[in-house]
């Protein structure tokens, strides 16, 4: 968002609500956006312990080459 679009919606929210509770609004807003930050951490995290110890638990590929059936004549 640009200058004047967020300098809109303050202006506007100061019209809705007005400057008493401005402050509580921004507060909660805050709160609330840093909550769901942690929790997308979280949940990358969790997810990405996930993937190291399924790559921890699967066997090493084979280096021997694969045998597909066919001779070289």
């Amino acid at each position: 968002m640009g200058f004047w679009e967020i300098f809109l919606v303050l202006v506007i929210a100061l019209i809705i609500w007005g400057p008493g509770r401005l402050p509580e609004i921004a507060r909660t807003i805050g709160k609330t956006i840093r909550a769901l930050r942690k929790a997308s951490s979280d949940f990358t995290g969790a997810i990405t312990r996930e993937i190291e110890t399924e790559e921890k638990l699967k066997p090493p590929a084979s280096t021997q080459p694969k045998d597909d059936g066919k001779q070289n004549d």
